[in-house]
This record gives C-alpha cells, sequence and structure tokens, in this order.
C-alpha cells in the first residue's frame, strides 16, 4: 500500500484509504516533493525521498494528519534544475498539491521558487545556499544551515587555531559559487584574510593545478572547499597526493558517510560543521537534541539498512515542520498553513532548534552546527 514507486520521473507514495479504514472518497493532503533521487546528488536525494517515505507511511498509520491521509508525490530531477521547474509546475497544474518539500540542490530549489510563490503553496526547501530564505519570501522556508553560517562556523574554529591566512577552493555549481561568495563577504568581520581563491567545475577530475596554485601562496594557513558531490572528495585526494601541510576544511555539504568512503584516508584530518547526527552515539543523555537525532537514526537504520545522513535529516525537519504547520492551520489552506509555519518556535529536530518569524524562514542558529573531525574514517567532535 504504501511506497509503490513508478520507476520512470515520477515517483509516488500514495497512502490507501483502506489502510486508514475509510473510504475511497476520504479527504486527503496532498504533500509534493522534487528531489535528486538519481543522477550526482543522488547522496543528497535519494535518503531526503527515502526519510519522507518512512514519515508519510508512519504517520499515516496512526490515523494522517487532522484525521486526513497524507498522498506523497515524488518526481526526480536528477539535480538538473530545469526538470525541477517542469516538475514544479506538474505538480502545482496537474497534482494540485497543498505544499511542497524538495529542492535537494541549491539551483533547483531557486528555479521552483517562483513556480510555487505565485500559487501560494508553501515551499520548504532542503538546499543549502542563503539565497533560498534571504531575502525571505512568504512562501518558502528552509531546514539546511546556511552556507553563510558555514563559512562563519568554520572562520570561528580557524580564529581559535590562530589561522588567519586562508585559501579558497570552490565548486562552480549553485551550492558551490554562493558559498564562496557567503565566505568572501563574512571573511573580513571574522578576521580572515583570503589570499588564494581556485575554482573547479562539476565534471573537473583533477584539482591539482588549482591546489597547487594554492600551496605556492606565500603565508597561507588553511584551505576551505566550498562545495558538494564528488568535487570535495576529489581535492581531498588531490591535497593528500600534494603533501599539503596546512589544515583543509570542507563544507556540510559533504556530511555524510558517502564522502568519506570517497575520500577514503586522505579525509583523515578534516574539518568540517555539521549536524548532530553525525556524532548521534556521542550526545550525551540530556543533551536536548539527544532523542530526536537518535531515534530517527535508529527508525531510518532499521527501515533501510543503510547509515541516516544528514540530508534525510534536512527532510525529516521539513516533514515535521509542515505537520506542526499543518496541524496548528486546521486545514490545507494556504495561507493559513503558511502562517503557521512561519509561527515555528522552539522545534528540536535532528538539525537544531527552529524559531522562525517573519524574518527568518530557517529559523536556526549557529549553534545548531557541531564542528567535528574525521579522525580514522569516523566523526569525532571538536572540543
Amino acid at each position: 500500500m504504501f511506497g509503490l514507486f513508478k520507476k520512470a520521473t515520477l515517483l509516488a507514495s500514495v497512502a490507501g484509504c483502506v489502510a486508514l479504514g475509510a473510504s475511497p472518497s476520504f479527504a486527503e493532503i496532498k504533500i509534493g516533493s522534487v528531489l535528486a533521487v538519481t543522477g550526482p546528488a543522488s547522496f543528497l536525494g535519494d535518503p531526503e525521498k527515502k526519510t519522507l517515505d518512512m514519515l508519510v507511511e508512519d504517520i499515516n498509520a496512526k490515523g494522517g494528519i487532522n484525521g486526513e491521509p497524507i498522498t506523497l508525490i515524488v518526481y526526480d530531477s536528477g539535480a538538473d534544475a530545469n526538470k525541477a521547474r517542469t516538475f514544479a509546475t506538474r505538480l502545482v497544474e496537474d497534482d494540485e498539491v497543498d505544499a511542497v518539500i524538495g529542492g535537494s540542490a541549491t539551483g533547483s530549489t531557486l528555479a521552483m521558487m517562483p513556480v510555487f510563490a505565485e500559487n501560494d503553496i508553501p515551499f520548504i526547501s532542503l538546499a543549502g545556499a542563503v539565497q533560498v530564505i534571504d531575502p525571505v519570501n512568504p512562501w518558502v522556508f528552509k531546514t539546511p544551515h546556511t552556507d553563510r553560517m558555514a563559512c562563519e562556523k568554520i572562520f570561528a574554529d580557524l580564529k581559535a587555531r590562530g589561522l588567519t591566512k586562508v585559501g579558497l577552493i570552490s565548486g562552480t555549481g549553485g551550492f558551490g559559487k554562493s558559498m564562496r561568495t557567503q565566505c568572501m563577504d563574512v571573511a573580513p568581520a571574522n578576521g580572515v584574510e583570503i589570499i588564494a581563491d581556485e575554482t573547479y567545475g562539476p565534471k573537473d577530475a583533477d584539482m591539482t593545478p588549482q591546489l597547487t596554485n594554492i600551496k605556492n601562496t606565500a603565508g597561507i594557513q588553511a584551505v576551505v572547499n566550498p562545495g558538494f558531490g564528488q568535487g570535495p572528495a576529489i581535492v581531498t585526494r588531490n591535497y593528500r597526493q600534494l603533501d599539503i601541510e596546512v589544515p583543509l576544511y570542507q563544507s556540510h555539504g559533504v556530511a555524510s558517510k558517502g564522502f568519506i568512503d570517497l575520500a577514503g584516508e586522505a579525509a583523515n584530518g578534516i574539518r568540517l560543521p555539521a549536524t548532530a547526527l553525525l556524532i548521534a552515539d556521542q550526545l550525551a543523555a540530556d543533551d536536548p537534541q539527544h532523542d530526536v537525532v537518535t531515534n530517527y537514526k535508529a527508525a531510518y537504520e532499521a527501515k533501510y539498512n543503510e547509515p541516516a545522513s544528514t540530508f534525510g535529516g534536512y527532510a525529516h525537519d521539513a516533514f515535521m515542520i509542515l505537520k506542526g504547520g499543518l496541524e496548528k492551520a486546521g486545514s490545507t489552506d494556504g495561507e493559513a498553513v503558511r502562517a503557521a509555519i512561519e509561527g515555528t518556535k522552539g522545534y528540536v529536530g535532528v538539525t537544531g532548534e527552529f524559531n522562525m518569524s517573519a524574518e527568518d524562514h530557517l529559523g536556526l542558529d549557529s549553534s545548531a552546527f557541531r564542528m567535528l573531525e574525521i579522525k580514522d574514517g569516523a566523526w569525532t567532535a571538536v572540543e
């Protein structure tokens, strides 16, 4: 009944009325999603989709939201922004969804935002760039920390280590480009000087020339790599091959076991800001996130027999925030649900504690980030 998927571009998880003991005419809540389930960003979209499937199945088994079952309609964009916009239009015009969770990547999210905003449909994005919620669009929210917050968290750690002269090597995709801009912007206020600035394309298979330029930059003390996907793993391997001795920092865009697997032993010693999920087994019992993190991790891993990821955690929080908004609104009226989401306060999720407002459609602060270091192929908290 749950998890029935079409193999083409539509991957639909339809909540059946029989499972709830209702007639086929029973009302439903339609939640749409456009995710990078396959393709180069599948490490984002696959766990996001699996998380949404799991949560919808669980909530429907408990009676749905406000007594109504949920129908989840998922399209696979493959992280292609043009496909994402086409699917966004389909969700609005053909599927008539009540709300949307998705946009695994920044480019896809930015392409879809106008479609949902113009049709008064609440949209919770799973993308990282700050442009998703700055400036604020009344209909658009997000759950991942912003790239700007990541830069500030990294720079704070660098300063604590007495390292202030930094090189950037950034991906030219939507997230990498955005985070580079944010790091350049916040560096002066954080006492950091960017003295080298290199980029690489999404299809580049060797970043040795760019890293050699950085290595030969006089005074370089650390390197930061804004990016996601396979690029940062290639950067990491090339970094070690060149015997660059200064610390290397990655972004939360690679905060998954998949990055460690791709980078291998070269990943050891790398630091990055990430969520509590990656160190769930190290959280103190009285940590405010302990229960939600460990419960999500246990449920996901029991169902799918694979490690839970940061990106699935973003989907978990988006769904729970939307669920809270629907419950508070008491209907699927777009404006009522939008206002209820905007009023989210004190929700402790897998990603952190969310406190949204009309001026802040993310609602996280830097305390939601944990600075981690990879040691012996595993995540450890930086004290």
